[in-house]
C-alpha cells in the first residue's frame, strides 16, 4: 500500500534514498528548508519525517551541522 499522508510520503522516500545508496552512510542530508521544498511539505512535517527515521536508527543528528545517514537497514 503506498504512504497516504505526507510524513508517510517523505519517509517512504527517503528511507528508499538511504536503503538504495542514493544518500550512502555518512552522508548529509539535504536541510530542512531543502527538504522542504522537494517534497513540498511544512517544517513540521520534515521533522516529524527525519525524527523517524532518527528513532528507527537510519539517520543522527549532529548538533549545528545537520542530519547524517547512520545506517543504510541493511
Amino acid at each position: 500500500m503506498p504512504p497516504y499522508t505526507k510524513k508517510d510520503r517523505v519517509i517512504a522516500d527517503l528511507e528508499e534514498k538511504i536503503r538504495s545508496h542514493v544518500y550512502p552512510v555518512g552522508t548529509k542530508l539535504p536541510s530542512g528548508s531543502e527538504l522542504c521544498e522537494i517534497y513540498d511539505v511544512s517544517m513540521q512535517t520534515v521533522r516529524d519525517a527525519t525524527n523517524y527515521l532518527k528513532a528507527i536508527g537510519l539517520v543522527e543528528g549532529v548538533s549545528g551541522s545537520g542530519i547524517y545517514v547512520k545506517s543504510d537497514g541493511k
